[in-house]
């Protein structure tokens, strides 16, 4: 094993494990990891002494008592404990990130809603700053329920380091790379990719490439994992060695620097002389992820009917519940259509899930006009909904042959609670206002007599 040094005195392994460079493979897995020989002590946690002069401390991501295949934690050996990464807390203002219960009552949440994509813009705006809040849900003081959000992001966090007590993030590109510098280690993230990170976790975001935009699901409740694959058995959907963790890295630099946390929906500020990114080894098994979507892969039907959309599901995060999830994040792909005498769109429905749908890329088969990457729809619980006019029309004429859904890719946030809009969803976002009458135009059919009608 060796080390790079990077800008401002980053160390990185170069270790290579699997097809990728500085990630280790595999969804809950207990990793270990050093950026310095013999920094990880081995056959203990706490040794009296640690090499390196280090400090052992463990991150909990769980209660201490959860059940053994619940429990996470990692054991971090860093130049330095978390006490001394934080100071006197000072409460800011940081006025477009909402946290549930956020319940505007000048907005209607009732209703189905799309909008065009949010424009970045030119202004100054870190990862911090530049979150834009769509909706809540749920509470995050009782830590059930979510939040969406956009984010645009126009510079890279200097001297500057953040961390969430409330949540967990799943960040979701759609324009533009993203640099997350973490205390274990480095994640670069990129649009068809999305990263996870955890409650707790101190981190910095920094632009490889110039500004960024992107989706990110919020969630305050238990931790996302991955669905159960019931009777599909052992493989496919998100197959867990795609899931790739960082190796270690640390900075070990002496700078003015300024941490924000988010605590119970409000943040604060406090300062250090250091960076607060140096653990030098871990091991564990709560940890930052990033995820190919590309090799997620989608099951179907093969020979009639439609089912339902949560096949597509790639995390989830209980609700305590069975079978009814805080969250789940799903998503359509390109895929085979090959369903005979069916149509083969998502049929109209409604049910007690409110679904925010996101575009990545391309064009969504119930909804070729209108929905553009970048864009967002919102269809709160029990409201229905379903294909415009057009996507009826040609799912319901479309020869039946097999047809290839290309260059598309969307996603769901899928709650259990309802989502209500922010005040900037309602009023800056650019709404589009006419997106309900893209119904209007379906006619009815019936006329009292048997048979197919055109």
């Amino acid at each position: 094993m060796t080390n790079q040094t990077l800008p401002g005195g980053m160390i990185r392994s170069t270790a290579v494990t699997g097809p990728h460079a500085g990630y280790m493979p595999g969804f809950g897995n207990d990793f270990e990891t050093e950026a310095l020989p013999g920094a990880l002590p081995q056959g203990q946690n706490s040794p009296q002494k640690c090499e390196y002069g280090l400090y052992a401390e463990q991150l909990s991501g769980t209660a201490f008592t959860a059940p053994r295949g619940q429990n996470e934690r990692t054991w971090c050996y860093r130049i330095r404990p978390s006490v001394k990464h934080v100071g006197r807390f000072t409460k800011i203002a940081v006025p477009y990130w909402k946290s549930a219960p956020h319940i505007d009552p000048d907005v209607i949440s009732l209703g189905q809603y799309r909008w065009d994509p949010v424009p970045v813009g030119d202004g100054a705006l870190t990862w911090i700053t530049g979150m834009r809040t769509m909706t809540t849900a749920g509470d995050v003081n009782t830590q059930v329920g979510m939040a969406s959000h956009v984010y645009l992001v126009t510079q890279s966090m200097e001297d500057e380091y953040f961390f969430s007590a409330d949540s967990e993030l799943l960040v979701v590109p759609q324009e533009g790379r993203l640099r997350f510098c973490t205390e274990l280690g480095i994640i670069d993230l990129e649009p068809k990719e999305i990263a996870i990170i955890p409650r707790g976790l101190v981190y910095r975001v920094e632009l490889p490439d110039g500004p960024a935009r992107g989706f990110v699901c919020e969630n305050y409740g238990q931790k996302f994992d991955l669905p159960g694959r019931g009777p599909i058995g052992a493989n496919c959907l998100a197959n867990p060695r795609d899931f790739k963790c960082p190796v270690a890295a640390f900075e070990d630099r002496e700078a003015h620097s300024r941490v924000v946390i988010k605590w119970c929906g409000q943040f604060h500020e406090t300062f250090i002389d250091h960076s607060p990114l140096d653990v030098v080894a871990w091991h564990g098994n709560y940890c930052a992820y990033k995820y190919d979507l590309r090799t997620y892969s989608p099951v179907g039907a093969i020979l009639f009917d439609h089912p339902d959309p949560s096949i597509f599901t790639v995390l989830t995060a209980p609700s305590g519940q069975e079978g009814t999830a805080n969250i789940d994040f799903v998503l359509f792909r390109d895929r085979w259509m090959v369903a005979e005498h069916s149509f083969r769109p998502p049929w109209y429905h409604k049910n007690i899930m409110s679904e925010l749908m996101g575009n990545i890329y391309g064009i969504y088969d119930a909804k070729p006009q209108g929905f553009v990457p970048g864009g967002i729809s919102l269809h709160n619980m029990m409201l229905p909904h379903g294909p415009d006019r057009n996507a009826f029309e040609h799912g319901s004429n479309e020869p039946m042959v097999p047809h290839y859904q290309a260059e598309t890719m969307q996603f769901m946030f899928e709650t259990r609670f309802p989502q209500h809009l922010t005040e900037f969803a309602a009023k800056e976002a650019p709404l589009q206002d006419d997106y309900v009458d893209c119904w209007d135009s379906l006619e009815k059919k019936f006329d009292g007599t048997p048979g197919i009608k055109a």
